[in-house]
C-alpha cells in the first residue's frame, strides 16, 4: 500500500510517533511518503520504500501569517497524484486533517478517492482544539475523516465530552520499538553525568507550562536533601529560563545539567535511576513510556493517559497533580536500595513491552486496510 503521512517534523510525540510509525510501515513493504515542511528529527535515513516531500510556503507581503494550510493542501495533492497514493493517514486534527480534507476534496473533482486517517494525538483537542477560534474546524475535520483514531482512552472520552463528534474514535495506543533499545551500551558513561554514589533522576519535555517543571524540580530536591542525586534535564521550551532560576533559589544548580534538545534519548535514558513526569495533562505519556523500556521506573501524575502507561506500584507511582510531596516519598521507595530499583526497573520493561509497535502496527493495517476498501462502496471506479 502506498500512504501519505502529514505530521509536526519535531521533537513532540506526535511527529515521534508518526515517524517510527512510517519506518516500521516501510520495513513490512509499504511505500510511505512524509509530507511536512522539513524532515522529521526521527528520519535519519531514506530509502527504497520511505519518501520526503518538502512543503514550501512561498512568502507573500499580501499576507500577514503565510499559508502552510493552503501549501500543504496543494502539496498533497501533487504528492497523491504523482505517486498513486492509497491512503492518507494525518496526525493532529488542526491544522493537518483540515489540509488533508481540502486535498480530498480537490482530487475528487479529478474522480480520486483517497480514505484519510486522522490521529488525534493531545493538544489538538485539550489545547487549540477546544479554543473558541478553532473549534469549529477541528469538529469540522474530524467529523469529515474517514476513521478517526487517539492514542489512549482518556483522549478519546475527551474528544467526545469536547466536540460533537458524529462517528466513533477508535483506540490505537502510542508505541515503542523494543528491538532500537539495547539493554547493555558499551559507551553508556554514567560517570561523565554522577558519582557512583549518586542516583541519576531524568525529565524530558518542551517545557511547556503543563509539563509543570517547578515540580519536576522541587520533587528532585526532596530527592536529593536524603540522597546524593543529579538531575538531568533534556529539552527546551519557554519553561527553562525559570526553570534555571528555581535551580538557583533551591541551590541545586551544580545539581541539575540541561542538556537541551537531543536525539539520543535512549543513550541518556541508559544511566538513568528515576524518571519524573509530573504534567497536569498527558494524552498518553509517550516520555515515560520511552523511559520505561530503558528500564527507567516513572513517578507520574495521574491525569490524562498516564495511568494506561505507567502502571502504580509496579512500573513506578502515580500521584494527584501537584503532590509533589507524595511523589517525592515514592521516588524515595525506589531509589534508596539497589534491590528494589532492580525490580521497578525489570517491572518497567515488562509493562512497556505491552507497547511494543509488534503490536500495535497491525491494528494500523486493519485499520487502513478497511478505510482502503470502504472507499468502493459508495465510489463507481
Amino acid at each position: 500500500m502506498k500512504i501519505a503521512i502529514v505530521c509536526y517534523p519535531t521533537f513532540g510525540g506526535s511527529g515521534v510517533v508518526a515517524t517510527e510509525l512510517g519506518i516500521a510501515l516501510a520495513t513490512r513493504g509499504h511505500e510511505v511518503h512524509f509530507v511536512t515542511y522539513k524532515q522529521p528529527v526521527r528520519l535519519e535515513l531514506l530509502n527504497n520504500n520511505i519518501y520526503f516531500h518538502e512543503v514550501h510556503v512561498p512568502e507573500y507581503p499580501l499576507f500577514h501569517y503565510q499559508p502552510y494550510e493552503l501549501a500543504l493542501s496543494s502539496k498533497l495533492v501533487d504528492t497523491i497524484k504523482l505517486y498513486d497514493i492509497d491512503l492518507l493517514h494525518v496526525h493532529y486534527a488542526i491544522p493537518h486533517a483540515y489540509a488533508g480534507y481540502m486535498a480530498k476534496k480537490m482530487l475528487e473533482e479529478e474522480g480520486i478517492h483517497v480514505p484519510m486517517i486522522t490521529t488525534l494525538h493531545g493538544t489538538d483537542i485539550t489545547l487549540v482544539g477546544k479554543h473558541p477560534f478553532y473549534k469549529p474546524a477541528v469538529t469540522f475535520s474530524i467529523n469529515q475523516s474517514d476513521v478517526v483514531t487517539s492514542v489512549s482512552e482518556s483522549l478519546r472520552q475527551q474528544t467526545l465530552d469536547l466536540f460533537d463528534i458524529k462517528g466513533e474514535i477508535e483506540v490505537v495506543s502510542n508505541f515503542i520499538d523494543k528491538r532500537k533499545y539495547s539493554p547493555n551500551y558499551t559507551d553508556c558513561e554514567r560517570t561523565a553525568m554522577a558519582n557512583d554514589d549518586e542516583r541519576i533522576v531524568t525529565h524530558i519535555s518542551n517545557f511547556r507550562k503543563v509539563k509543570r517543571i517547578p515540580d519536576v524540580l522541587h520533587i528532585f530536591n526532596k530527592i536529593q536533601e536524603e540522597i546524593p542525586a543529579k538531575l538531568i534535564m533534556v529539552g527546551e521550551g519557554p519553561e527553562k529560563e525559570n526553570a534555571e532560576f528555581i535551580c538557583e533559589q533551591l541551590r541545586i544548580t551544580d545539581k541539575v545539567i540541561f542538556l537541551g534538545n537531543s536525539n539520543e534519548i535512549d543513550r541518556i535514558l541508559c544511566f538513568s535511576d528515576l524518571f519524573l513526569l509530573p504534567s497536569e495533562t498527558e494524552s498518553f505519556g509517550l516520555a515515560a513510556l520511552e523511559a520505561m523500556i530503558n528500564k527507567v521506573p516513572v513517578i507520574s501524575s495521574n491525569s490524562g493517559g498516564i495511568p494506561e502507561v505507567n502502571k502504580h506500584g509496579v512500573s513506578g507511582y502515580l500521584s494527584d497533580v501537584g503532590n509533589v510531596e507524595e511523589m517525592a516519598v515514592n521516588a524515595l521507595k525506589i531509589l534508596r536500595n539497589d534491590m528494589d530499583l532492580n525490580a521497578f526497573k525489570k517491572n518497567a520493561v515488562t509493562v512497556a513491552e505491552q507497547f511494543d509497535i509488534l503490536q500495535i502496527l497491525p491494528k494500523y493495517e486493519e485499520i487502513y486496510e478497511r478505510a482502503y476498501s470502504s472507499r468502493f462502496k459508495n465510489v463507481d471506479r
